[in-house]
């Protein structure tokens, strides 16, 4: 009798044992996956995305000192999920910011030579920038983060909205 009553316990042990196990590697999974903050390192699973603010070619000097916010978001599956069922009265804008709430997102600043760099994780990114000014331009870019080093670009072309303040 007292044989099956000690197997029992190092049986019940074993799997305590294996729960906190389990429970910590879990853990671990999720923390690895977790995007790291606009500081500049660069650690394991981490992408170094540069930033670059092209000039308007009719040569006006404007401010380059912007504020960039990155979401980790599928943009592309989000618009699936948007336009496969019927959302009445709904706009797509809201529809993504109800789906980006509780994600806080990275923030980084261009220079004022409209440069700037940050460390992701590799996955999908929407990248959202503003810049004021006469003609307000603003970006709202999918980025795909897969490599080391990757480059974006805004200008002109990839604008998201132009608008003249009166």
């Amino acid at each position: 009798m007292k044989v099956s009553f000690t197997v029992r316990g190092i049986a019940i042990v074993a799997l305590q044992a294996a729960l906190v196990v389990g429970l910590i590697g879990a853990g671990w999974l999720i923390y690895r996956n977790v995007p790291t903050g606009a500081t500049g390192e660069t650690g394991r699973g981490t992408s170094m995305l540069q930033i670059v603010l092209r000039q308007p070619p009719d040569g006006t000097n404007i401010a380059l000192d912007v504020a960039v916010n990155l979401y980790q978001v599928d943009i592309v599956a989000v618009r699936h999920e948007f336009f496969t069922e019927p959302r009445v009265g709904k706009r797509f804008e809201d529809f993504l910011k109800d789906r980006i709430r509780g994600r806080s997102p990275i923030v980084t600043k261009l220079d004022k030579h409209g440069q700037g760099v940050v460390a992701l994780a590799p996955g999908s990114w929407l990248l959202h920038a503003t810049l004021p000014g006469e003609e307000q331009l603003e970006w709202r870019l999918p980025v795909k983060v897969s490599e080391s080093k990757q480059i974006v670009e805004l200008t002109m072309q990839n604008a998201y909205t132009r608008s003249k303040s009166f």
